[in-house]
C-alpha cells in the first residue's frame, strides 16, 4: 500500500479528522509494511516494547480477537477505530474496548471481575510510566536526574486509586462500569497520553535511511507529526529549583507525583518549584515559614514515622495571621498506604491557617477543620501534628496518619507556578510604614529569633488627618 492509498483509506473513515487522518494512516503503513492488513506479529513488534506486556495483549485482543474469533490481520478501519475510542471515545466507546480486551463480547451483558479490570487500569498506568522512559521527555528528565524513579507498588496504588469507587472483590456489572468510566477523568488523560505515543511512533523510528527502506517505509519522516508525546500536555510538570542539589532525597517516586498533579487546577499542573526539605534545610518550622511565604500556591507532603504518606494543595500564599484563608480547590491527599484525594466540601472556608508567636492563637500550620481538629495540623514545634478522624472541610475525609498524634520525618514543600511579585517588586510602599510593618512574617522570625526591633520605637506617629 502506498503512501497516497493509505491516506485515500484514512479519508474514508468518516468519523477521523483531518489531523488524525495523517496520523492513523502513517502509522498503519509502518505497522503493516505499506500492505493493506496489519499482522499481529509485527504490530507487537512495533508496539511492543513501549508499553507494558499486558496493554499489548489486551490490544490485541481487542484488534484481533480472541479463541475461535481470532483473525490473523487487522483492516485500518479497525486500526484507527482503537485511536478514536482511546484519545476521543463515548463512555460506550471506551466500554468496548475495555470489554472486547477483556474477552468479554460487546453485548455481553455478564458482569465483570473487579480484578480483571484493576489489572487492565493496573496495564495503562505501568505503560503510562514506560513511555515516559521511552521518550525521555524534558519533564520526566528534570525528575529522573534527580533521583526520582517509579516503583511497581505505587502503579498498583495509583491503579488501585483509579477504580476505588467499585466495590472491591466483587462482580461489577456493566452499569457500574459505565458509572466508573463517566467520572475515570485521570484514567482518561492517561489513555490520551499513550495512545498518542503509540500512534506516533512512526515519527520516531530509529535507524539510517537504508533501515527504513528495508522496512517499506520510505518517506516516512517527511511529514511533521500533528500529535507529539514531547509537546502534548502530560501530567509530568517540570521539576525547577534543584539545580544546584546533584542528587534530592526526595520521597515522593513519578506515579505518586503524577497522580497529586491530575488533580491539581490544570494552570499549576506544568510546573513545581523546590520549596522546603527536612533532609535540606533542617528540622526548623521558622526556617519552613521562611520558605514557603509568599511563593504562591503549593503542595505539602509528609512521610510519617509509620509510614503513611501524606499532604495537601495550599491554593492561596502562605501568609501569617489568626485567621483560616484559601479557597474551594483546596484539597488533602493520602500517597500510602493508599492514594486518594479529599476535596473541598464547601461546607466551610478553613482551608490553609499559619500562625506564630501568638499568645492567644495557636500557633503552627493547618489544612481543614477546626483547631484541635485539623485536617492537617503541623505544631511549631517541628516534627510534632495531627489528623483529625474527621474533617468537614473536605468530602470523603479519613483520618491520613496511622494515629490523630504523629510525628514526621520528613517534609517536602513545592511551589506551582511562577511566585508572585513581593510588595518591594511591586514598588508598594505605605508613607509612614516601617518596611518591616509590610511584612508580618519578617517581623515574628525576628521576634522567634530574640531580635530586637528598633524600628518600631522610631516610627513618625501618623499626622492627623491622614
Amino acid at each position: 500500500m502506498g503512501v497516497n492509498s493509505s491516506k485515500k483509506l484514512a479519508a474514508k473513515c468518516s468519523f477521523l479528522s483531518k489531523d488524525e487522518q495523517i496520523i492513523v494512516s502513517q502509522s498503519f503503513r509502518l505497522a503493516s509494511k505499506n500492505s493493506e492488513k496489519i499482522k499481529e506479529d509485527e504490530l507487537t513488534k512495533l508496539w511492543g516494547t513501549q508499553m507494558d506486556a499486558r496493554l499489548s495483549q489486551y490490544i490485541n485482543n481487542y484488534l484481533f480477537g480472541i479463541g475461535e474469533a481470532r483473525v490473523m490481520t487487522v483492516d485500518l478501519e479497525r486500526f484507527a477505530e482503537l485511536f478514536v475510542f482511546c484519545t476521543r471515545g463515548t463512555v460506550d466507546e471506551k466500554l468496548k474496548v475495555l470489554l472486547i480486551s477483556l474477552g468479554k463480547g460487546e453485548s455481553d451483558n455478564a458482569n465483570v471481575p473487579y480484578l480483571l479490570v484493576k489489572e487492565y487500569v493496573e496495564s495503562i498506568v505501568s505503560s503510562y510510566m514506560k513511555i515516559q522512559k521511552v521518550s525521555n521527555t524534558k519533564q520526566f528528565k528534570s525528575w529522573h536526574s534527580k533521583g526520582c524513579f517509579t516503583s511497581p507498588q505505587n502503579v498498583q496504588r495509583f491503579a488501585e486509586s483509579l477504580i476505588h469507587e467499585l466495590a472491591t472483590g466483587e462482580l461489577i456489572t456493566r452499569r457500574a462500569l459505565e458509572m466508573w468510566l463517566q467520572g475515570a477523568t485521570e484514567l482518561g488523560q492517561l489513555l490520551i497520553f499513550v495512545f498518542k505515543h503509540l500512534y506516533n511512533i512512526s515519527h520516531r523510528e530509529k535507524g539510517t535511511p537504508s533501515d527504513r527502506a528495508g522496512a517499506g517505509v520510505v518517506g516516512l519522516e517527511a511529514e511533521a507529526p500533528i500529535i507529539d508525546a514531547e509537546r502534548d500536555r502530560s501530567l509530568v510538570p517540570i521539576c525547577r529549583g534543584l539545580d544546584l542539589i546533584p542528587s534530592y532525597p526526595s520521597l515522593l517516586d513519578l506515579n505518586q507525583i503524577v497522580f497529586i498533579n491530575a488533580h491539581l487546577p490544570q494552570q499549576y499542573q506544568l510546573e513545581w518549584r523546590f520549596l522546603f526539605s527536612s533532609e535540606i534545610h533542617g528540622e526548623s518550622f521558622s526556617t519552613l515559614i521562611g520558605r514557603i511565604v509568599n511563593q504562591g500556591p503549593s503542595v505539602l507532603i509528609l512521610d510519617d514515622m509509620n509510614g503513611c504518606i501524606f499532604g495537601g494543595f495550599a491554593p492561596s500564599n502562605w501568609a501569617l495571621g489568626p485567621n483560616f484563608f484559601g479557597d474551594t480547590s483546596s484539597f488533602l491527599f493520602t500517597l500510602a498506604p493508599k492514594m486518594r484525594v479529599f476535596e473541598s466540601t464547601g461546607y466551610n472556608q478553613h482551608f490553609q491557617y499559619l500562625n506564630l508567636y501568638q499568645q492567644t492563637m495557636p500557633n503552627g500550620l493547618a489544612m481543614g477543620g477546626q483547631h484541635g481538629y485539623c485536617g492537617l495540623w503541623l505544631d511549631e514545634e517541628y516534627g510534632k501534628g495531627h489528623t483529625s478522624e474527621s474533617c468537614t472541610t473536605y468530602k470523603e475525609y479519613t483520618q491520613m496518619s496511622q494515629t490523630k498524634e504523629f510525628q514526621f520525618r520528613h517534609l517536602e514543600v513545592w511551589g506551582l507556578g511562577q511566585p508572585p511579585p513581593t510588595p518591594q517588586e511591586r514598588g508598594e510602599r505605605v508613607p509612614g510604614m516601617s518596611v518591616l510593618d509590610g511584612n508580618p512574617e519578617n517581623k515574628a522570625l525576628l521576634k522567634m529569633a530574640g531580635r530586637t526591633i528598633y524600628s518600631e520605637g522610631l516610627q513618625e506617629p501618623p499626622r492627623e488627618g491622614n
